[in-house]
C-alpha cells in the first residue's frame, strides 16, 4: 500500500443541491454497496474490468455534481463582470460552496479574488486518474482498507479510532487509515481531498492551464502533480501514468 503524505477527514461531502442529482447520488451510492471480492478474480482482465466498473458510476457522479458547482460559480463569475445583482439564494450557495472548499467567502458580496481561486478547486477529475489512484492504492480493491474500510485512496484520518490502525505504522505517528460506509463515499472524499488539499495546488494548476489553452484535461498530465501523494514522489507519478497509458482500453471514450 501507498503511504500517503496528506489525509483526509472520513465524513463525507457531498453538497447536492436539488432532490434529482440526490436521488442519483444515492443510487451511485447503493451499487457501490457491496463489492466483488476481487481476489478471487483469478484472470487479470476480468478483475481490471470488474474493478473500474465497480468504481465508476461513483466518478461519473462526483464529476456531474464537481460540474454543476463549476457551472454555478461560471454564472456568478459572469454576473458580477457585468455588475449584475447577485440574490440571496445564490449568495447563500456560493457561501456553503466556499465553507465545502474551505475558501470561505466572507462579506456579502462575491468577488473575483474569490472566485478565482475558487474554479481552481472546483473542476472535474478525468476518471483514468481517479481510477487508476485506485488500483494502485488498494491494490485493485484486494487490500485490508478497501475490504474492510471501503478506502481505496489510502486516505488518512487524525482522530483516535476514526479509522483502521496499519499494521506497519511507524512509531510516534498516530494516523489512522479512513473507513467510509460505502466506496461511493472513499470516491466522494478522494475528489475533496484533491481539490482542496494544498499539497495538490500544483495539480490543480496544471488543470487550470490545460483548460484555458483549450485542452482536454487529461489523466497522465495531471499526475504530474502527484509528487506529495506518495512519498516515492516521481516515482509514483511514472506508476501512475503507466497504468493509466497500459489500461487505456478500460476508459470511457469521449
Amino acid at each position: 500500500m501507498i503511504f500517503t503524505l496528506t489525509g483526509c477527514g472520513e465524513a463525507p461531502f457531498r453538497n447536492i443541491s436539488d432532490s434529482r442529482e440526490d436521488k442519483e447520488a444515492s443510487q451511485a451510492e447503493a451499487s457501490l454497496s457491496s463489492a466483488p471480492d476481487f481476489s478471487e478474480i483469478a484472470d487479470i482482465n476480468q478483475k481490471k474490468a470488474a474493478f473500474f466498473d465497480h468504481l465508476r458510476p461513483a466518478v461519473v457522479q462526483e464529476n456531474k455534481r464537481v460540474s454543476k458547482e463549476r457551472d454555478f460559480l461560471l454564472k456568478l463569475k459572469s454576473t458580477t463582470e457585468s455588475e449584475k445583482t447577485i440574490d440571496s439564494e445564490q449568495l447563500d450557495y456560493a457561501r456553503r460552496l466556499g465553507k465545502m472548499y474551505q475558501l470561505p467567502l466572507t462579506g456579502d458580496n462575491v468577488t473575483s479574488d474569490w472566485l478565482s481561486p475558487m474554479l481552481l478547486r472546483v473542476d472535474v477529475l478525468p476518471e483514468e486518474l481517479v481510477l487508476s489512484q485506485a488500483a494502485n492504492e488498494s491494490a485493485w480493491g484486494t487490500s485490508r482498507f478497501a475490504v474492510e474500510g471501503n478506502n481505496y485512496f489510502g486516505q488518512w484520518c487524525y482522530r483516535k479510532g476514526c479509522g483502521l490502525v496499519p499494521a506497519s505504522r511507524t512509531e510516534g505517528f498516530t494516523h489512522e487509515v479512513a473507513v467510509f460506509e460505502s466506496a461511493y463515499r472513499s470516491v466522494n472524499a478522494y475528489f475533496m481531498n484533491v481539490n482542496r488539499n494544498n499539497a495538490y495546488t500544483e495539480l490543480r494548476q496544471i488543470r487550470a492551464e490545460q483548460r484555458n489553452a483549450g485542452l482536454t484535461i487529461t489523466g497522465t498530465k495531471l499526475a504530474e502533480g502527484l509528487s506529495r501523494y506518495s512519498e516515492r514522489g516521481h516515482e509514483y507519478i511514472d506508476e501512475i501514468q503507466t497504468m493509466i497509458r497500459h489500461n487505456n482500453k478500460y476508459w470511457s471514450q469521449g
